[in-house]
């Protein structure tokens, strides 16, 4: 079999969408700063604005409720880093002893402020998830006292594509006082995000993750919801993000929105085919596996197999020399040897978690390429099984 090469790793960033380069290009001639009040200055503050309008119409709010950052990852440590805010002006959700309720699959970002918080003093919930990754409801349910001040918990997960049923819990959250944000960064662009109907007071998204470029990411404020910018000094973004903003950046995230309106439904239909595709080749293929996350309700293009007697890293680095680009759950590769905390969370062993892999499709994924994953995936595990000297699985 002639070798290909086929990018299955979207989770991690997106190739750029063909119109979207082509915007960024022209957007690259244009240089004012959209602050300045000159002809340069106001025609990059009309792009800007455009943008935001479309991103705003996509998810269902208002354009002032749109806040441009530097990526998710902002985005999420904007929200979290308001509760340490002092009730000055009109940063009142700020009390030193209100709490946050997280789950324990969230996206690093947020576990490190989490836990940066609670060193700080503030009381910090963490909420289990069963073994398809979901929201234990009760336990929820049982943590939101009066004193929480905020419940983040993300919409789909990274690792596994498993979706959770944010309207229910951000209702949840309400009923008890306490504000709601989701980290969307997952889900905006693959599946229907309405603000209005999640009733979430803050929503993060990025760009690179539907097809857009790095570096630009968003985060929603609902109207009238009290907030404490992250980053100081400039009345940009209405005071709420400081610094010049990435002009470019966000032309090429609208024009990635106007895309996703575009495509995204036809897009999340054929992915699913694909998926059952992926699913139905690796079965019948490959003994001693188990797919990783909620089967239903989880991404279209996301797949999580965790494969017995094989190690995710090796099983990365093998694939990589066939022409395929995957990623594993474990940390190996920034220096730890812990396997994924997203699948220890759940209930995976030790063992089971560090065998994993993540496969996600994107817009230029074919039938092709899945078939051929498929046939190299076999020969990789059977080849790393034959070198492991635990594994004692069927031939």
């Amino acid at each position: 079999m002639e070798q290909r090469t086929v990018y299955l790793d979207n989770n991690a960033t997106t190739p750029l969408h063909p119109e979207v380069k082509k915007t960024l290009i022209e957007a690259m001639e244009n240089y004012g700063n959209p602050s300045s009040l000159h002809q340069f200055g106001r025609y990059s503050r009309a792009k800007l604005e455009d943008a935001r309008d479309k991103i705003a119409s996509f998810i269902g709010a208002d354009p002032d409720e749109i806040v441009f950052v530097g990526s998710g990852s902002e985005a999420n440590n904007t929200v979290l880093s308001s509760l340490t805010c002092q009730p000055v002006g009109h940063c009142e959700i700020g009390l030193q002893n209100a709490a946050i309720i997280t789950t324990r699959i969230e996206h690093p970002c947020i576990l490190e402020s989490a836990n940066c918080l609670r060193d700080r003093g503030m009381a910090v919930g963490f909420i289990d998830v069963d073994r398809e990754g979901k929201v234990n409801i009760e336990q929820y349910q049982r943590m939101i006292t009066p004193q929480t001040g905020l419940v983040s918990i993300m919409m789909a997960n990274n690792e596994t594509g498993t979706i959770q049923d944010i309207k229910r819990l951000s209702s949840i959250a309400h009923a008890k006082g306490a504000l709601f944000h989701t980290d969307s960064v997952q889900a905006v662009g693959k599946i229907p995000v309405n603000v209005r109907d999640l009733d979430v007071d803050f929503l993060s998204m990025s760009g690179h993750k539907i097809y857009g470029p790095k570096g630009i990411g968003v985060l929603y404020i609902k109207k009238g919801v009290s907030f404490c910018p992250l980053i100081r000094g400039g009345h940009q973004e209405q005071g709420r993000r400081a610094g010049t903003e990435n002009t470019n950046g966000i032309i090429g995230l609208g024009k990635a929105i106007e895309m996703r309106e575009i495509e995204m439904g036809s897009e999340a239909e054929r992915l699913l085919g694909l998926k059952t595709l992926l699913k139905d080749g690796i079965s019948a293929n490959i003994p001693d596996i188990e797919f990783v996350g909620h089967q239903t309700d989880c991404l279209p293009g996301t797949l999580n197999v965790s494969f017995a007697g094989a190690e995710g890293e090796s099983i990365l680095l093998y694939l990589d020399l066939e022409g395929i680009a995957v990623s594993t759950g474990s940390a190996c590769a920034s220096g730890s040897l812990d396997p994924s905390h997203v699948l220890l969370a759940m209930g995976l062993e030790a063992e089971s978690a560090h065998g994993s892999v993540r496969i996600s499709m994107g817009r230029d994924t074919t039938r092709e390429d899945i078939e051929y994953t498929v046939a190299k995936l076999e020969n990789v595990i059977g080849r790393i099984r034959d070198m492991s000297t635990v594994y004692h699985g069927r031939n």
